[in-house]
């Protein structure tokens, strides 16, 4: 297998590792969603988990990140970022089909922390291959496209997500009803199966190509020290501390809030995550062509508000005392962020990718990743011994609204992200258009687009779509057999061709 990197690439060689990039999305996704989320923490809650284990869980992907130092070392003494990602993301998927095997392997009492114990070298290496694919693709995708393109990645990598999301809400309900001794053996295939998909996906990065990129040979305390003294750099960093602290400190215990306070059964929760997931999915590829034209900056200002009444908003779910009330808060909560949030995290992670300089990308992500991760893997940490501690004390508000142990923690993450977006606007990023004007022509457009959807055309074939769609993709796939067809005669052709010659 070649792994080194290429000192010129073709518009062909590009395109095509930027396809490979999206299919390594959609199996890193698959690994995700089988191994991560809601079926991690149920998972930890059947093993025995207690509130601060499900916060330590939650913090590791991120604390993981201050290991990217060794990245950084790594990319400067061998130049070869594909093969330190393939590598390191060998080490990282094999520890989940280890993970698979526990409830075969220990006890109860042991298990949740031997899958505590994998889990860091799952992140740790995990977080070395991130490092290295950041620098890797902010050389490969067109600086122009990082927008467009991220969010297309992001699109087709949560719809998948979706479609697993819903089956596993299907098969985990079946089991439960049916078969329910074996809820920890159906959460062991999850992490197999994930385990093979995030081998699949190393595979397709072993098949993407690298331009070349030198880093300077300087002491790593310097390089870590650049990013620092860049005073627009710096302001970034203080931005995105602080945010993923407030977001940290009270988003991981939602899945537990809707478990153990609402009394929701997982097909719920899964159902609600679908819900947000879908959202995404409609809003993200408008925030990426958005971010493109108005700023990443501008963005995060639109979105961010929207995410920190959605945290907020937990907080009086359970005021009506109608369950159905309380179900629809939730839906509405959850699609809200998963709009939001969709923005947020593409302009978050493309802004960084752009403030960074071209041959020290590696440098200055990695930092702002492991400060970023440092400080925000404390959120979870906190709010799980916050949780605990207020888990015995209330406070009423106007007799209105009752905070405990888990609302206590939205209330501090709803007010702490106040306090973090007020930092956003000391960073200064190039095309950045005022929050008003942005806001005044996307709504302009939206309305437009719609009135141009909205003829009796659009209408028509929309109420048609149920039949029209399964004979688009019959004739869909007789053309393609009619081309395979061809291709093998004239493969056959050229073979007769051959043999006479």
């Amino acid at each position: 297998m070649n792994l080194k990197p290429s000192e010129h690439l073709s518009q062909k060689q590009v395109t095509r590792g930027l396809h490979l990039v999206i299919k390594d999305g959609l199996a890193a996704e698959a690994m995700s969603a089988l191994t991560g989320g809601t079926f991690l923490v149920a998972m930890a809650l059947q093993l025995g988990a207690s509130n601060f284990q499900i916060g330590l869980l939650a913090a590791l992907p991120t604390l993981t990140n201050i290991f990217q130092l060794l990245a950084i070392w790594m990319v400067q003494k061998y130049n070869n970022r594909r093969a330190i990602t393939v590598i390191s993301n060998l080490f990282a998927r094999f520890p989940l089909l280890i993970i698979g095997l526990l409830p075969f392997l220990f006890t109860t009492g042991t298990s949740i922390q031997v899958l505590i114990f994998l889990l860091f070298f799952h992140y740790f290496f995990g977080s070395i291959a991130g490092a290295s694919w950041n620098s890797w693709m902010k050389d490969l995708v067109p600086q122009k496209k990082l927008g467009v393109y991220f969010s297309h990645r992001g699109r087709v990598t949560q719809t998948l997500n979706v479609v697993i999301s819903l089956v596993l809400a299907l098969v985990l309900d079946y089991v439960k009803k049916y078969y329910p001794g074996h809820e920890v053996v159906t959460y062991s295939t999850l992490f197999i199966a994930g385990g093979i998909f995030g081998l699949i996906g190393t595979w397709f990065l072993s098949r993407t190509p690298e331009p070349q990129s030198y880093l300077a040979k300087e002491n790593l305390v310097l390089l870590f020290s650049k990013p620092l003294r860049d005073h627009n750099f710096r302001r970034l960093l203080i931005f995105n501390s602080s945010w993923s602290f407030a977001l940290n400190l009270a988003t991981p215990f939602f899945t537990v809030y809707m478990l153990n306070t609402i009394g929701l059964s997982l097909s719920y929760i899964i159902a609600f995550g679908i819900l947000s997931q879908l959202a995404g999915i409609f809003a993200i590829k408008l925030w990426g062509k958005y971010s493109d034209q108005y700023s990443n900056k501008t963005i995060i200002r639109i979105a961010a508000p929207v995410y920190i009444l959605c945290i907020l908003g937990w907080c009086f779910v359970t005021v009506p005392s109608s369950h159905t009330v309380t179900i629809l808060l939730i839906g509405v909560i959850n699609i809200l962020s998963g709009v939001s949030l969709s923005g947020i995290n593409l302009a978050i992670s493309n802004i960084g990718m752009k403030l960074a300089p071209k041959n020290e990308a590696i440098v200055y992500i990695s930092v702002r990743n492991m400060i970023v991760a440092f400080i925000s893997a404390l959120g979870p940490l906190l709010g799980g011994w916050l949780a605990d501690f207020f888990s015995t004390r209330s406070v009423s508000v106007l007799n209105l609204l009752e905070l405990h142990n888990w609302t206590f923690l939205f209330v501090m993450g709803g007010l702490l992200a106040i306090a973090a977006l007020r930092t956003l606007r000391h960073i200064k990023e190039e095309g950045e258009v005022e929050k008003e004007q942005a806001v005044a022509e996307m709504s302009i457009e939206f309305r437009t687009g719609l009135k141009e959807r909205m003829t009796k055309e659009s209408i028509l074939s929309l109420l048609y779509f149920p039949i029209s769609y399964p004979i688009y993709l019959k004739k869909k796939m007789v053309n393609r057999i009619e081309r395979r067809v061809v291709k093998m005669r004239r493969w056959n052709n050229s073979a007769v061709q051959t043999r006479r010659a």
